[in-house]
């Protein structure tokens, strides 16, 4: 294992995905989205939960102390803490069977951004969604793999990706909304090993990008330029960023074994693993929603 990085936790995901830290409780949560499951660690008792779910669900945002949201295949469900009992919110795609959904992040007005995709990664059957208040509407339609949804600190600036086009794009945003209010450009493209995945922004405007297939994380600039990289050398397909601790300067990248054959997995024994990142960064929390 490289210098830095080591396993969170042993437990291995077919697609993890989604992780979100939560200050109030010091608490971790990601998905195994093909395992259909949702997973706690508490950093307080370091034992991991598992809950099963009903769906596939890709992302999980804090409404308040005692309810959280969940995004699912089709659509957003509230949770209730305490119990874990599921109530469905707002339908995405309820009647489309061939797409789930994948990458998310909350806004710090409230609204949310968040992809779906075909569950056999379709050309084009995805899209790119704003969500405020249980109010859904399309901002990106024909994503094939959307990845990468991150806001920049000041909350003016989202980027987003579609993974099979290696162009993370960028888009002026309004502060107050999270909705576009200008046309996307490029921000930065990668020629290098690996496809962009999941991403977080940090408090000085750095993007930390997940590299699928290249067991990395990547730091890249508000300029649009990589600056470093950290190696998780154990499991190659590096899906998602968070950041952890309650001062938010540590991260995590969870993982997926997706696709591996055996051979493939001889060489990456940790593969689907999250693995914890001792590195200082200037990361910020996740702001709570509006439903």
């Amino acid at each position: 294992m490289t210098k830095n990085v080591r396993i969170l936790d042993g437990h291995a995901c077919r697609l993890g995905e989604g992780p979100s830290y939560e200050a109030e409780t010091d608490t971790l949560f990601w998905f195994d989205i093909l395992g259909k499951t949702l997973i706690e660690y508490p950093f307080a008792t370091q034992k991991l939960r598992l809950h099963d779910l009903p769906f596939m669900a890709s992302a999980i945002f804090s409404i308040d102390a005692q309810r959280q949201l969940i995004l699912a295949e089709n659509g957003f469900h509230l949770r209730d803490r305490a119990t874990g009992t599921l109530n469905f919110h707002t339908a995405v795609e309820a009647d489309n069977p061939i797409t789930r959904s994948n990458d998310a992040r909350a806004h710090p007005s409230g609204a949310i951004w968040f992809g779906t995709m075909g569950i056999d990664e379709e050309q084009g059957a995805g899209a790119i969604y704003h969500f405020y208040k249980g109010k859904v509407q399309v901002l990106y339609p024909n994503i094939t793999i959307p990845n990468s949804i991150c806001f920049s600190p000041d909350g003016a600036t989202a980027y987003f990706v579609d993974t099979p086009t290696h162009r993370l794009m960028q888009v002026v945003i309004d502060p107050s909304t999270a909705l576009p209010i200008g046309v996307p450009h490029l921000f930065y493209e990668h020629k290098g090993k690996g496809w962009i995945d999941g991403s977080v922004c940090d408090a000085d405007g750095n993007i930390w990008n997940a590299r699928w297939g290249a067991g990395e994380i990547a730091c890249i600039s508000p300029e649009g330029v990589q600056s470093k990289s950290v190696t998780v050398e154990t499991s190659p397909q590096t899906s998602c960023p968070a950041f952890v601790g309650k001062a938010a300067d540590r991260m995590i990248v969870t993982s997926a074994y997706k696709q591996m054959d055996e051979a493939t997995l001889a060489n990456a024994p940790d593969a689907g693993k999250t693995f914890f990142i001792d590195l200082p960064v200037n990361g910020r929390l996740e702001p709570k929603v509006l439903t």
